[in-house]
This record gives structure tokens, C-alpha cells and sequence, in this order.
């Protein structure tokens, strides 16, 4: 499983799903195009991020299927155990899922 990791996104919401998809998309379908499972690494952000996040990853899964997408927010061993996880659960895809902190 590829790991992107996306930083440096606004606050703001809307700000922040418009550089995730002018800096981001592109990478991300090129290794799914390629034939990789990828999970994409973003900085830990509140409630109002949910939805676009949500819909990016529902998104992404339809139109690469087989390939297997997640969004997962959050840092450290959180992430990690996360990323553990998927790499071994090769039915989930298409999430946004929030590491405890």
C-alpha cells in the first residue's frame, strides 16, 4: 500500500479541498492508475473538513476500483496502527477514517 502524505492544507474548508485537489489528485490517481493501493495521510482537522473528505474518498474508490483508496487523518503511532490495519484488510475502501489522538 502507497502511503501520500498530504500536508499544509488550510483551515478553512473550502480552501483546503480546493489545493487538496489542484496539488494532490493528480499523485493519488496516478498510483491508483498504476495499479497501487494507497492510503493518503492528512493532517488531523475538525468537523467541517468531514464532508469533503468523505466525498474525495467515495469518489476516488468508484472510479479506481479494484485499487483500493482511504483518506485517514491523523499522526504517530495513531496512523500508523491505522495503516497497519488496512494493509491487511483488503476489503475497505472508499473511508475517511479519524485516528484517536
Amino acid at each position: 500500500m502507497k502511503r501520500i502524505e498530504v500536508e499544509g492544507l488550510p483551515d478553512e474548508p473550502l480552501a483546503a479541498a480546493g489545493l487538496f485537489h489542484q496539488n494532490w489528485l493528480d499523485p493519488i490517481e496516478r498510483a491508483l492508475g498504476a495499479g497501487q493501493d494507497v492510503m493518503v495521510a492528512l493532517e488531523p482537522a475538525d468537523h467541517t473538513h468531514g464532508e469533503w473528505r468523505k466525498a474525495v474518498a467515495a469518489m476516488l474508490a468508484r472510479k479506481h476500483t479494484p485499487q483500493r483508496v482511504n483518506l485517514v487523518a491523523g499522526t504517530g503511532g495513531s496512523l500508523a496502527a491505522i495503516e497497519d490495519y488496512l494493509s491487511t484488510a483488503p476489503g475497505i475502501t472508499g473511508q475517511y477514517l479519524q485516528a484517536a489522538s
